[in-house]
């Protein structure tokens, strides 16, 4: 099922023209009313006339982080504060949070993204979706909600955290999707394990699940634990939100909607661009937003993109599941490694709960240390130490061949871990304390 077909399915020399249309529009206004972006284009000799086709994107500047918090809070906004209907706002690198703002046009955009990815998850009017995530200044929930009711569908905002709360209205209010964080919505299916709750003899059938990187191991384990099937999403605050991208039916690869949102990978290194399938930074162009036009935004996640056709008929590019984050990454002993794929190596042995902690350390004179605290399940949490010791050596074997440098593994009991009713925190750095 799709839900707007002449844009999702638009023929791609078609969209192509479109993208550049509206890029040339985009530009225009950020110049004339955005000084940042006005002067960011002078120094670089530009003016918006000299982008003459897609390919001359790269010579356009970088927008950073760095730029929302040095512009705080309306130093970037392209409308006057009377045009602006919604201000959201994430957390910021000084202190300050990086505010996003909204017109009137600008949400009616976003509620139709975000409900394109409703539809090509599978849900539909007939659903009730229960929002596990923190509504407020954060996007998400919001996002999601304006959604879920210009689809029709019933909405329970519930917003994250109570969850043995959450786990009764799933039951009473027959709630069939369900979305959380990847995080959170495996801290549900624990909990409702404790209870004596089987969701997967619940009403849940599809999960929205986003802002924080995640496996296909963990993507797993919250099927079979829920009863549901999980869909990734991916969105931002400074670009709209969630309804940046989401995977379809067939669960491989996020459709990025194109019509909005002019996506590029670059080499986080250098800024070059990269050819489609190189794995690099993701960088994003709003076309159509108002009150904050955003031109190449360094998002600092780990992705690829593939414009091949998608057997569910829709013609918009793919990015893969984002990998990490570039600020994310952790160099240990001259190697790169994401959180995410310590957690895909770790859910690979049988007896260890999606629950883990990274945490590295230098002693003077020697060389980095990486130890991994991981959760017991409650079935492997006995005392044969035989059987301790051979998940301990299975999980550091797994970590060996899926990172190429060793790693300690610590076992921990069930429920040791904290767990978080938003993004995860999964990495302790002491080397820089």
């Amino acid at each position: 099922m799709i839900w707007n077909e002449e844009r999702e399915k638009m023929d791609r020399h078609k969209l192509r023209e479109l993208q550049f249309e509206l890029l040339r529009a985009q530009l225009e206004r950020a110049y004339e009313l955005v000084p940042f972006y006005r002067q960011a284009m002078r120094q670089r000799g530009l003016r918006p006339a000299d982008i003459r086709s897609l390919e001359d994107l790269p010579l356009l500047p970088f927008t950073r982080k760095a730029d929302f918090a040095d512009n705080y809070p309306f130093g970037l906004l392209a409308v006057p504060k009377r045009e602006l209907v919604r201000i959201h706002a994430s957390s910021g690198t000084t202190g300050k949070p990086i505010v996003v703002a909204y017109t009137r046009r600008d949400l009616d955009s976003w509620r139709e993204v975000c409900v394109r990815q409703l539809v090509a998850a599978g849900v539909t009017a007939d659903d009730t979706m229960q929002i596990a995530m923190g509504y407020g200044l954060f996007t998400g929930a919001l996002g999601w909600h304006g959604a879920a009711e210009l689809l029709g569908a019933t909405v329970v905002p519930i917003s994250a955290g109570n969850t043995r709360r959450q786990i009764m209205l799933i039951q009473d209010l027959e709630t069939t999707v369900l979305c959380a964080t990847p995080s959170y919505a495996i801290h549900i299916a624990e909990e409702a394990e404790r209870m004596g709750v089987d969701l997967r003899e619940s009403s849940l059938r599809i999960g929205i699940h986003g802002a924080e990187p995640w496996s296909e191991g963990m993507r797993r384990e919250i099927e079979e634990r829920c009863g549901l099937k999980a869909y990734d999403t991916y969105g931002l605050s400074e670009i709209v939100g969630p309804g940046v991208s989401a995977e379809c039916e067939l669960q491989n690869g996020l459709h990025v909607n194109e019509d909005h949102f002019l996506v590029e990978i670059v080499d986080p290194n250098t800024g070059e661009p990269l050819p489609p399938g190189a794995q690099g930074e993701l960088v994003i162009t709003t076309l159509t937003k108002e009150a904050l036009p955003v031109i190449r935004y360094r998002t600092g996640d780990i992705s690829s993109l593939s414009d091949a056709p998608c057997p569910c008929g829709r013609t918009l590019a793919r990015m893969a599941r984002v990998r990490g984050r570039t600020d994310d990454m952790l160099i240990i002993r001259g190697v790169n490694v994401f959180p995410s794929q310590v957690e895909a190596a770790l859910l690979q042995v049988q007896g260890i709960w999606p629950q883990y902690q990274i945490i590295v350390d230098r002693q003077p004179g020697s060389m980095d240390e990486l130890e991994v605290q991981v959760e017991l399940s409650p079935a492997a949490f006995t005392d044969e130490i035989a059987s301790l010791r051979r998940i301990q050596e299975e999980a550091e074997q797994a970590l060996q061949e899926a990172l190429g440098i060793s790693a300690r593994v610590r076992l921990v009991e069930p429920g040791t871990i904290e767990r978080s009713t938003g993004k995860a925190k999964r990495v302790i750095d002491r080397r820089a304390t």
